[in-house]
């Protein structure tokens, strides 16, 4: 492992090397919007109408993505941005020809707004090119904010900042003010400009307009082709101390053979600012009541499914801890594997485990990123779960948008000794290749022990990578040990090699096809193989899209037919009594797709997958559709049934899921999500109550209930099961 990691560094260097120009040519020809003034009084109502914001530098209006590639959107947008010690205010005034027409429906905090007219600000603090914080707001004053992710390629929108934001409708459009207490964010100290874009998006005209780098290849979260927020104060932090204590009470009924119990419980996260580029955070006895109940997912697949981080104390500079490139799921999972995943701390086989405190720092220095974690954990139930587990990583950035790094983690959830890992990845990125391509190039290796493990401990990966608009091609190569085991990882299955090759080409037609107005066809042909560390094939899976068009009113239609294979060497048991034998097996799948525009009062998709599996068939049929008479009462379902029909037994598996969201404002909230499964025949609800009562403060009132069939004699006779009531408050004191 040792002269892996060497070989790491080394290809680090030679990237260093060989692209060293493009580090150069990242910082030119970028635009500059210049920063004016706060001045006193200035209130966030979404009004413009302080004379500071006539007397600013101002964006007089952005360039189109969508439809058309550097045209002239249909709606002027004009962008200000204010200044001073505290905080950063930006102004937008959003024209539209047609007002009446606006597609606005969330309220609450965090809604996707992909599919609303929404303005999104992107910064880059550290001007590095690789990391930044997403904002987004839409015409009713819904919120969204992020960090930006797997190289600019995503967001992690799990992260929930400090920040306000107030809309107004007018004659001509819409008009937004975002505040941005400096507090809220790390940065290079120093720095007169931080990197900034734009992009706004009306959604029933399927608009996209952006004022840096308006070219689709690239997206506004690629903070390296983003413009520069200039002449900006010297920030002033204070004592840089936060400290939020909260207050948790409740009432709670495990079980039917239990008596209801009440419970009150006090928790803290201190954080403290070292300087503005890093962030020490403490938490003592963490409590995460406010964070929303995963959702139920059918599972025909050996292996497990992956349910990403919600919880703030561990999504607070998640983008830091991330590693390598080319881990996702090759088969549809979240990911083949990571070698550190925070879900494996505080929470077992779906239960909560007692965090007595935990520890965490985060930030960057120059072209260094870094971040530690150190977590105590209680004991749950008569399980060894009292231990300390923690993870550090660091990252050197190279050249414009590259990084080389290492990872190590120690501790393991159950109390198995002498757990431990290391590893170190480098990634070549550019947004410069053939002028203005994308192009990536990343390996990673890892290596582990724990006590009672053999076999081989590590393992190594390699990624190429070319995500532009027209052609996305990627191929990745993953070797996962049989006796890697991370113990705080995720790892579907080991003792594999993974080998993956994604072609996809997309163009957008000039003429109706077929006399159908098509936005853009997407085809896609993407194969996996999955063999032993032999070579011999276990699974093999090979996806391909004749036909996937979105139309130019938001519509969307999709054909799939998918060989796939699976080499089973044990039993596998597909559902209760159904068991599938060990044998070779190949089959093809079809998919059946339809989608309509979220733009729509009633929006949605119906999937139905059909034809061939293992010794049978298997139709599954799933819909998620939403309901949206208004921005106060939106309503969503979704459901899956799967049939299967094959030689070993038949079995019928259905998920079905209603949330009602009633948004008061943009400040108080209330979700109920309804959810029932037949595979464990449990109906649950939780209904969630988020008031905002300050920018800084939360209330939340959380109830959970919980029916089954506890009759063992098949009657279906729903009983209760479980129930818990649950009052938070909160408050962010800054010093």
């Amino acid at each position: 492992m040792r002269r892996l990691l060497i070989r790491t560094s080394l290809l680090a260097l030679v990237f260093a090397c060989v692209a060293l120009p493009a580090r150069v040519s990242a910082q030119a020809n970028r635009p500059v919007l210049v920063a004016g003034r706060v001045a006193s009084g200035l209130r966030v109502d979404g009004r413009l109408d302080e004379a500071a914001w006539s007397a600013a530098d101002s964006i007089e209006n952005l360039t189109t993505t969508e439809p058309v590639e550097g045209g002239r959107p249909v709606g002027r947008t004009v962008v200000r941005v204010l200044a001073d010690d505290g905080a950063i205010v930006i102004g937008v005034r959003a024209d539209d020809p047609e007002p009446q027409r606006i597609t606005s429906f969330a309220r609450d905090r965090d809604a996707s707004l992909q599919n609303e007219d929404h303005i999104r600000v992107v910064l880059d603090t550290y001007r590095d090119g690789r990391s930044g914080y997403v904002f987004a707001v839409n015409a009713n004053g819904a919120r969204y904010d992020a960090l930006v992710a797997n190289q600019g390629e995503g967001e992690n929108s799990d992260w929930d900042g400090v920040w306000e934001a107030a809309t107004q409708r007018t004659p001509n459009g819409w008009s937004a003010e975002i505040r941005i207490p400096v507090k809220s964010l790390l940065f290079a100290q120093g720095l007169a400009a931080w990197g900034f874009n734009i992009e706004r998006r009306v959604q029933r005209l399927q608009e996209t307009a952006r004022w840096a780098s308006p070219v689709r290849n690239y997206k506004v979260t690629h903070v390296s082709r983003a413009g520069l927020l200039d002449s900006l104060p010297g920030f002033t932090l204070g004592l840089g101390l936060a400290v939020r204590p909260s207050l948790t009470a409740g009432l709670n009924r495990p079980n039917v053979a239990a008596s209801t119990r009440t419970d009150a419980d006090l928790s803290g996260d201190i954080t403290q600012r070292l300087g503005s580029n890093t962030l020490a955070s403490l938490t003592v006895n963490t409590d995460f009541a406010e964070t929303e109940v995963d959702s139920r997912r059918t599972n025909l697949t050996r292996f497990p499914l992956f349910f990403p981080e919600k919880r703030t104390f561990f999504v607070e500079g998640a983008d830091i801890f991330d590693f390598g490139l080319g881990l996702g799921g090759s088969t549809g999972r979240g990911s083949d594997v990571l070698p550190f995943f925070s879900r494996r701390i505080g929470l077992l086989a779906g239960s909560e485990v007692p965090l007595a405190v935990g520890g965490k720092v985060n930030g960057r220095l120059g072209r260094s990123n870094f971040g530690a974690l150190v977590v105590r954990t209680n004991e749950l139930d008569t399980l060894p779960t009292d231990n300390t587990l923690g993870v550090v990583r660091l990252r050197q950035n190279v050249l414009g948008e590259s990084s080389v790094g290492a990872i190590a983690t120690f501790g393991d959830p159950l109390g198995r000794g002498d757990s431990w890992l290391v590893g170190s990845d480098a990634i070549y990125q550019t947004s410069r290749f053939r002028r203005d391509k994308n192009f990536l190039v990343g390996v990673w290796g890892v290596t582990m022990d724990r006590a009672g493990l053999t076999g081989r401990k590590s393992a190594y990966g390699l990624k190429i990578d070319y995500p532009n608009d027209l052609w996305d091609i990627a191929g990745t190569y993953k070797l996962l040990g049989d006796g890697f085991d991370p113990s705080l990882g995720f790892l579907p299955r080991r003792g594999v090699q993974i080998a993956t090759l994604n072609i996809n080409f997309a163009p957008r037609p000039t003429q109706p096809v077929l006399g159908l107005n098509v936005r853009r066809m997407l085809h896609e042909f993407q194969n996996t193989l999955v063999t032993d560390l032999d070579g011999h094939w276990e699974s093999y899976r090979v996806f391909m899209a004749p036909i996937n068009w979105t139309f130019e009113s938001g519509d969307r239609f999709e054909f799939n037919v998918v060989p796939v294979g699976e080499r089973l060497v044990q039993p596998f048991e597909i559902a209760d009594s159904v068991l599938i034998p060990p044998d070779s097996y190949h089959w093809n799948r079809y998919r059946l797709e339809g989608a309509f525009a979220a733009k729509r009062i009633v929006s949605g998709q119906l999937t139905w997958w059909f034809g061939d599996f293992y010794s049978g068939s298997l139709d599954e049929l799933s819909l998620t559709s939403s309901f949206k008479p208004s921005p106060l009462f939106i309503v969503e379902v979704n459901g899956t049934r799967n049939v299967g029909r094959l030689r070993e037994g038949r079995f019928t598996q259905e998920v079905i899921g209603t949330r009602v969201r009633v948004n008061v404002s943009s400040d108080l909230q209330i979700s109920s999500y309804v959810q029932y499964d037949n595979q464990s025949e449990n109906f649950g609800t939780n209904t969630r109550l988020r008031w905002a009562f300050s920018p800084l403060g939360d209330l939340f009132v959380v109830y959970n209930h919980n029916m089954s069939t506890l009759d063992p004699t098949g009657s279906r006779r729903w009983q209760f099961d479980s129930n818990q009531l649950l009052v938070k408050v909160q408050y962010v004191f800054r010093y």
